[in-house]
């Protein structure tokens, strides 16, 4: 009888300890990790508290450049004054991967490199936008530019689980792309790969654009695990022109987002427009906890 009563003991505490365990890790503390793209941009993103920044594959990993040409960017990157989390712009606009000019070969070496390269750096996410490369040419067959597509997401997987980065694919406007343009859509070419180190991003902006709703957020909590935003009429930094964000924050909430959001916008004056597109997010993030 003792014993079934301290087994009993025993449970309940374990069940308080998990659930305790549970609320610490999915607590939303977004309005910690926020960062901004663009390394030159790093003395504002300082100046106002940022966590990070966020660079682009091609010109700080350099994939097609000597060892040396990267060490100086790494050695540059050393004097910002914040770490770099995440890179986006994948691709340069001539490796296309997919349709009947893809080049899967050298897609593949790039991709290597730039995910080598991320891990030396201390990169986590590496943002696969590159609308032009991925754009499906007029009559060729969308099934076959999916399994293209797939096959190169499928050889880079290897290598990232290898070196513990994640390569995001990141929904883009119609206008910039026909391929992959919600969130929605992303997440299920990241599951298709098998790989939990291929995964998908949430640009508000393009979310927006699209009219994807925050049910897209929802739609995606297994391999949702990063953010970008700006404001959907021109791109500009929350703050210039009012928009409410916090329907999409409300569903970032509801999968217990862990990830960090970047702001992605057109810039008048960053040193001006920064303090405030801070500001704004923290407070919709704040209303929405």
């Amino acid at each position: 009888m003792r014993k079934t009563i301290l087994s009993f003991f025993i449970l309940i505490l374990s069940l308080v300890t998990w659930n305790s365990c549970q609320e610490k890790q999915h607590e939303f503390n977004l309005d910690e990790h926020i960062g901004i793209c663009g390394l030159n941009r790093a003395p504002a993103a300082v100046a106002c508290g940022l966590d990070y920044l966020e660079a682009n594959v091609a010109s700080f990993l350099v994939p097609e450049q000597s060892d040396s040409v990267f060490a100086a960017q790494r050695a540059a990157a050393d004097t910002l004054g914040l770490p770099i989390y995440s890179a986006n712009g994948f691709f340069p606009k001539d490796i296309l991967v997919v349709g009947p000019e893809a080049d899967l070969e050298r897609a593949g070496r790039y991709s290597e490199i730039a995910i080598r390269r991320a891990a030396e750096a201390g990169l986590k996410i590496l943002v696969l936008g590159s609308s032009r490369s991925r754009s499906i040419p007029e009559g060729f067959p969308r099934e076959e530019a999916e399994d293209q597509f797939l096959s190169l997401l499928r050889g880079m997987a290897p290598v990232a689980e290898e070196c513990g980065v994640i390569v995001a694919i990141e929904p883009l406007q119609e206008s910039e792309t026909n391929f992959i343009n919600t969130v929605e859509e992303g997440a299920e070419i990241a599951r298709k790969t098998g790989s939990p180190n291929i995964c998908v991003i949430a640009d508000i902006f393009h979310m927006m654009r699209v009219g994807e709703s925050p049910a897209g957020i929802l739609s995606a909590a297994d391999k949702l695990v990063h953010c970008h935003i700006a404001e959907l009429g021109e791109r500009t930094a929350p703050g210039v022109a009012g928009d409410d964000f916090t329907p999409y924050l409300r569903a970032l909430k509801k999968i217990g987002f862990t990830g960090r959001i970047s702001f992605e916008c057109k810039w008048n004056d960053v040193k001006t427009e920064l303090p405030v597109a801070v500001q704004v997010l923290k407070e919709q993030i704040q209303s929405v906890k």
